[in-house]
């Protein structure tokens, strides 16, 4: 098996509030909507996201389980400042997210922030000045 991971899929409450946060809300285009069953969101060179309805990801996946807490799953999107940490936090609130923490310095050396989108999930934005944090930026 090659050391790769094609597409990333949330099983979502309802596809259509997914496609109004992240199309129209955060400015992202879909690859594929399907209302009411999926959206899919090229995020990278190989990459999908796919956003995926409740229903359909129980039909084909099996049973979601459920409980109270935050899902042990956390996306990140990496920019190249600080500043841009605050920017995207602050479209990822206007477009109907939820903070779960303000922009701030952390204690591993870089700059980061916190959001939920309409499911529930959680997305860090950071800056991160090493090694790692530089090599997952879009420098083209």
């Amino acid at each position: 098996m090659e050391q790769r991971v094609s597409l990333i899929t949330l099983a979502v409450a309802d596809t259509a509030v997914s496609y109004r946060f992240y199309i129209e809300g955060l400015g992202w285009e879909a690859k594929m909507y399907v209302p009411g069953e999926v959206l899919f969101i090229t995020v990278g060179a190989q990459l999908v996201l796919s956003l995926w309805s409740e229903a359909e990801f129980e039909q084909e996946a099996g049973p979601i389980n459920r409980g109270s807490g935050t899902a042990p799953v956390m996306l990140a999107h990496n920019v190249a400042t600080p500043a841009e940490v605050d920017t995207i936090l602050a479209e990822a609130v206007t477009a109907g997210a939820r903070l779960i923490a303000a922009g701030k310095q952390a204690a591993w050396g870089g700059y980061s922030g916190y959001f939920a989108d309409p499911d529930g999930y959680h997305w860090e934005v950071a800056y991160n000045p090493d090694a790692i944090g530089q090599a997952v930026l879009d420098t083209e």
